[in-house]
């Protein structure tokens, strides 16, 4: 059995799947969308899989706090990343849970597993991309030593993960897998922009890893001030027209204005307005490139002062003016 869900308590399948690792060596590109009616949750579901690679998207609305029995022999390298909500996962051969919290991600490997998938939020948003172990270690030859390592695990058949500490999502994360869920190719086109793009959320991974196990300062000590934090971002990407000051964004995330921009940089990886900056030109840019709006409404509804200015910014990042990308 490749893969399988039950509910703990009666020990009913909620959820079977008959693929293995060899089944996603596909050299067409294979979409599929799937709605989940669940007694006790709705999920909508999306995978795409090509050459030993597997990304699946997945939003799932709980009616209740569950814990689910899972067992599986994929043998497959995941990267997982936690948009939304709290699941926690154990594997019976790790010595410990993993909580994966919002905006959190890891990388991990097992031959094969079981354990236990447990909500901690009736609200779930997940992405993740697998690989099977030819095309993991074909990607990543001649990579740093962080992916080589944990190459040398998968090697061993070693069950694994990247981090002891589950790391934060960054702008270039969001954004990479919001390309990836939003792709408008078709075909062959698809399937090599989905390949670059698992790329580059390998090598933002790894980039993550080595930036936390070096880090000399830490300004964030307690789960409390993260969640903060990432409140910080949430309101601040909500009012992206009318950004708060420094000061008036401490006050609504409850924390000091030192520690907001030292832990906003900690956790994103960008200061709070480079973050604010960033957001916008990449909403800007998918807008035009999906035709959805003119340069002129983008930067009405983004807060620029101008056209002019919201033009330059643009082209400052791109290289391209905004009406050469619509």
């Amino acid at each position: 059995m490749p893969f399988e869900i039950k509910n703990k308590a009666d020990n009913s399948i909620l959820h079977s799947n008959e693929l293995s690792g060899k089944d996603f060596n596909s050299e067409k590109l294979v979409e599929q969308n799937m709605h989940l009616n669940l007694p006790f949750a709705d999920v909508q579901m999306k995978q795409w899989y090509f050459n030993g690679i597997r990304m699946g998207y997945s939003n799932w609305h709980y009616k209740e706090r569950m814990e689910m029995e899972w067992k599986g022999d994929l043998d497959m390298v995941t990267l997982y990343f936690n948009m939304k909500g709290k699941t926690t996962i154990t594997n019976k051969n790790m010595d410990r849970p993993f909580e994966l919290g919002k905006y959190q991600h890891n990388l991990f490997y097992s031959q094969s597993g079981e354990g236990i998938l447990k909500n901690d939020e009736l609200f779930v948003n997940t992405f993740m991309i697998q690989f099977n172990t030819d095309a993991f270690l074909r990607i990543t030859e001649g990579a740093n030593d962080v992916l080589k390592r944990f190459g040398d695990d998968v090697l061993l058949g070693k069950t694994v993960a990247l981090s002891d500490t589950n790391l934060y999502m960054d702008i270039n994360m969001i954004n990479a897998i919001n390309a990836i869920v939003g792709c408008k190719y078709q075909d062959d086109l698809k399937k090599m922009f989905l390949l670059s793009k698992s790329m580059e959320l390998l090598v933002l991974q790894a980039e993550a890893y080595h930036a936390f196990h070096h880090s000399a300062v830490r300004y964030l000590k307690t789960e409390y001030d993260k969640e903060r934090i990432i409140y910080a971002r949430e309101y601040l990407v909500q009012h992206l027209d009318m950004p708060p000051g420094l000061s008036d964004l401490a006050k609504v995330a409850g924390i000091n204005e030192y520690k907001l921009k030292k832990g906003f940089k900690e956790l994103f990886g960008n200061t709070v307005f480079g973050y604010l900056a960033e957001t916008r030109l990449e909403l800007a840019k998918t807008d035009l490139l999906e035709k959805n709006k003119t340069a002129s409404e983008i930067a009405f509804e983004l807060g620029y002062s101008s056209v002019q200015h919201f033009s330059t910014a643009f082209k400052k990042k791109f290289g391209v003016s905004p009406t050469k990308c619509s």
